[in-house]
C-alpha cells in the first residue's frame, strides 16, 4: 500500500495544509459553499476527502485495521469533525461528498467512537464561531 506516500505527493499535501488551516466552517452556509466547484478551496477539499474516505473505506471493508490507521493519523477525522455538524444539509444538496466512510469510523469502530470524543469539543461550531 502506498498510503503514506500518497499523503507526501506534493499537490495533496498542499492541499491538505489548506484544508487544515483554511477550512473552519460556523454554520452549514460555509459547509456547503466549500464544496461548490467555484469555491477557492473545492480543489483542495475534494483532493482531502477523497482521499480520506479511500482510507476509511478500507477500514470499512476490513483491508485496514481502524486501530492501526488511526494510531498515526487524525487528520481526516479532524476534517470530518469539522463537517458533521452540518453533513444533514451537506448530504441534502448532492454535492458528491457525503463522508460515508469517515462517519461509519466514527462511529463503528472503538478507535474512531475514542477520537471523535476528544474532537467533537475541539471543532463544535460554537467553539468554532469563536
Amino acid at each position: 500500500m502506498q498510503l503514506y506516500d500518497i499523503r507526501r505527493e506534493a499537490v495533496m499535501r498542499d492541499a491538505r495544509a489548506t484544508v487544515t488551516t483554511k477550512f473552519r466552517p460556523t454554520n452549514s452556509d460555509e459547509a456547503i459553499a466549500v464544496l461548490k466547484q467555484d469555491h477557492p478551496l473545492n480543489g483542495a477539499i475534494r483532493q482531502v476527502v477523497s482521499y480520506w474516505e479511500m482510507v476509511y473505506g478500507m477500514m470499512k471493508w476490513g483491508i485496514l485495521h481502524p486501530d492501526f490507521g488511526l494510531e498515526s493519523t487524525g487528520e481526516g477525522m479532524v476534517l470530518f469533525a469539522k463537517m458533521e455538524p452540518y453533513l444533514e444539509e451537506v448530504r441534502a444538496q448532492k454535492t458528491g461528498v457525503q463522508f460515508n466512510n469517515a462517519e461509519w469510523v466514527a462511529s463503528h469502530t472503538e478507535a474512531g467512537k475514542k477520537l471523535m470524543e476528544r474532537l467533537r469539543p475541539r471543532f463544535a461550531p460554537a467553539v468554532a464561531a469563536r
